[in-house]
């Protein structure tokens, strides 16, 4: 692994989450199901697809979620696509995040892709990303 190089990408990311059917049809069911469709910008240039699962509570800004999304574009010139699993949470409004590369799920020239991702929302709603990742060196 000593050959494997840590690189940050940076950038922009538009995102769409449209409502899907719902499993739990309970009336005072606060469980929703989502679509991801999301257009990247900056290092990583790519799009991605994934579904969403959130649970709201009685609690005003307490809430949950997970997803998992494909991405596939390219990755500072490097292309290919990996999957992102997200795990968060939101305790009276303090936020907590992990998003992931899950193992082993880079394709093409992003094959062996590990990392984490931060996801930045601005005061004016852009959304931004930090990938720090690791990349097997270049064959």
């Amino acid at each position: 692994m000593g050959n494997a190089q840590a690189t940050r990408a940076t950038g922009t990311f538009d995102v769409k989450l449209n409502p899907l059917q719902h499993y739990d049809t309970t009336p005072d069911s606060k469980l929703a199901r989502l679509s991801i469709d999301k257009q990247f910008h900056g290092d990583l240039e790519a799009t991605s697809k994934g579904e969403m699962l959130s649970a709201g509570t009685s609690i005003k800004n307490s809430a949950g979620y997970v997803a998992i999304e494909r991405v596939s574009g390219t990755l500072n010139g490097r292309a290919g696509s990996f999957v992102l699993q997200h795990t968060g949470t939101m305790n009276r409004g303090a936020p907590t995040l992990s998003v992931t590369v899950v193992p082993d799920s880079g394709t093409g020239q992003l094959s062996g892709l590990t990392g984490t991702l931060a996801i930045i929302v601005a005061p004016d709603g852009t959304h931004s990303y930090v990938f720090d990742y690791t990349l097997p060196a270049s064959s």
